[in-house]
């Protein structure tokens, strides 16, 4: 059973992340450290006593589908009426419509919860959020009125449709359209693909955001256009009107994520009975959508890459508990009788230790990402502009290496299970196919490593990256300089991994202003992952820095940021090889690739 693992949440949040320097300089107002612990504390018991038990439940389950309506798993329907009741779904939102305002540091730490818990569940509200901050930003006061007070309370949802059969991560190739027909109303007609909780009968709307092309817009991801499509449409005194020509047309049958509705949803067939297309209104400028979308991504990207983070810390809880129980062999220096826990013997010690440390780092990384986003909405001038480029340069790395870290951990808990972690019964198998979907959606992880090289590596000429290199260097200092005996040889290997950093950040930065692009990229996957590494450590070295206590969590703490150091950092030295000598041997393999 799940147990949210509040204290290390908080302390991560706080000493590893940020959040205790900007609580001490006021940037969220009366936001304290006392109420930050509550809220976490609340968050921990709802998670793990409302949402975790339905977990197992929905997976078994689906969502299935019949006329055209989704029904959700049992308990689904009640638990996400009192999860909204108790005001979780309106944490970030907007105050002047119903909303908390609270930073993005505390949605990532209960969202993490959430995913823990059930990330077939946590996704749903996920896209909501991501609504609630597309049409804040870019809507007209009209539609925000109309729609931002249901959907912060969590009265109604929110859904993102980019994907189409012919378009997935390329939405230049995108069919659906929209036809004007007056009072800035359109018709939307098109289909959508993956589209997370497109249907359900957990909320009386459900309100989609819809990319769609208008007559004579410019080819290519140039002229698309956002829409806000409802379910049903919404009259005038806030009530719900006739039902709009959108329809949920089928649901996927999935590797895992089996309590999430991912629906096919028609738009403009007719099925309505009433005139062929859905009525929408647009959202900001015409052919600008793929920018107001943006706005929903990104945080999305980030949420995602806490779905790595949750559902590894839930395989982690699991696989201890079973090392735990489980008795076979005995190990060296077991004096107990019979046969020792699987705990005692030291290749199951490595693996969970490699999954805490992968827990931990990806952790760090994503809340790190957070404090970033909230410093830039606090901050003006040429701080907001640093701090935005933070949030830029960090927000693949959190979605990337935290579900790769999310799968890896997992698969190692099935291991750890042995034989009964590849039945379905122990649970192990359900956490290792949750997690997989996360690598894919919001922008595959590939996409994610193309971004960070091509993209967020140049900011302001390359100097960002580099000061934030400097700034983990000063962590790595520290932990060498510390002279504490339980630290090992962390200091010394993260040095090392931040010279590995060093080196191909300026190999990889130099390809692209030579514009030597594919060489590049044949090294993205690679570069992510010894970023995520070495900044993963220097994140885990500050928590331990700041570990002065006697406590079993601080040592805990200590062997987790050593163990990370010292047994996956040095990794780092072989990426970089793979990253400054590695691309010839991929760039050259275009004709074996499709030899028969």
């Amino acid at each position: 059973m799940y147990r949210a693992p509040v204290s290390e949440i908080a302390f991560t949040l706080k000493h590893a992340a940020g959040l205790a320097d900007a609580l001490e300089q006021q940037a969220f107002g009366e936001l304290s450290a006392d109420l930050v612990d509550a809220i976490l504390e609340e968050a921990g018991k709802f998670a793990s006593e409302e949402i975790a038990p339905l977990n197992t439940i929905a997976d078994k389950h689906g969502t299935p589908l019949k006329d055209a309506a989704v029904t959700m798993p049992p308990g689904w329907n009640d638990v996400y009426h009192r999860w909204c009741e108790a005001g979780w779904n309106s944490l970030t939102g907007p105050e002047e419509y119903g909303g908390q305002a609270l930073p993005t540091m505390l949605s990532m730490a209960t969202q993490e919860m959430w995913n823990s818990a059930s990330m077939a569940y946590a996704i749903g509200p996920t896209l909501t959020i991501g609504a609630i901050e597309a049409l804040n930003v870019h809507a007209s006061d009209a539609l925000k009125d109309t729609y931002l007070a249901k959907l912060v309370s969590g009265e109604w949802t929110g859904t993102m449709n980019l994907t189409e059969p012919q378009a997935g991560s390329d939405l230049g190739a995108m069919k659906s359209r929209a036809e004007p027909i007056g009072d800035g109303r359109y018709r939307i007609f098109g289909q959508k693909i993956f589209i997370t909780y497109g249907e359900h009968d957990m909320t009386d709307n459900i309100v989609h955001l819809v990319l769609a092309r208008l007559p004579d817009a410019p080819a290519g991801t140039k002229g698309i256009s956002l829409f806000v499509v409802p379910k049903f449409l919404v009259n005038d005194d806030g009530s719900l009107g006739a039902r709009n020509d959108v329809f949920c047309s089928g649901v996927e049958h999935k590797l895992g994520i089996h309590g999430s509705p991912t629906c096919t949803m028609i738009y403009g067939d007719g099925f309505s009975g009433n005139e062929p297309g859905a009525i929408g209104w647009l959202i900001g400028e015409e052919n600008r959508g793929l920018a107001c979308m943006f706005t929903m991504m990104n945080n999305a990207r980030l949420a995602v890459g806490i779905q790595g983070v949750g559902v590894a810390e839930r395989a982690l809880q699991h696989a201890t508990a079973y090392a735990t129980e489980r008795r076979q062999g005995r190990a060296p220096g077991w004096q107990g009788d019979g046969m020792s826990p699987i705990i005692e013997h030291p290749d199951i010690r490595q693996m969970l230790m490699t999954m805490r440390g992968l827990t931990a780092a990806s952790r760090s990384i994503c809340y790190a990402c957070a404090h970033a986003i909230d410093m830039a909405h606090k901050e003006d001038g040429d701080a907001r502009i640093h701090w935005q480029e933070r949030a830029n340069l960090l927000t693949p790395v959190a979605k990337a290496f935290s579900t790769d870290c999310g799968s890896d951990v997992a698969s190692l808990g099935v291991q750890i299970h042995g034989g009964m972690g590849y039945i379905e019964e122990t649970g192990a198998a359900q956490l290792m196919r949750d997690a997989r979907i996360a690598q894919i959606y919001e922008g595959t992880n590939g996409i994610q490593a193309i971004d960070l090289v091509i993209r967020k590596l140049p900011q302001s000429g390359g100097r960002h990256v580099q000061d934030y290199i400097a700034e983990l260097k000063t962590i790595a200092d520290d932990a060498r300089q510390s002279n504490r005996i339980d630290f090992g040889h962390m200091g010394e290997r993260l040095i090392a991994a931040l010279g590995d950093l060093q080196a191909t950040t300026e190999f990889l930065h130099s390809l692209v202003s030579e514009g030597r692009t594919e060489q590049a990229l044949a090294g993205a996957t690679a570069y992510l992952r010894l970023f995520g590494l070495a900044a993963g450590g220097c994140y885990l070295a500050r928590a331990a820095l700041a570990s002065k206590d006697d406590s079993p969590a601080a040592a805990l703490r200590v062997l987790t940021a050593r163990a990370f150091a010292e047994r996956l950092c040095p990794d780092t030295a072989g990426l970089r090889i793979t990253i400054t000598d590695g691309a010839d041997a991929i760039l050259n393999a275009d004709a074996e690739l499709v030899a028969t």
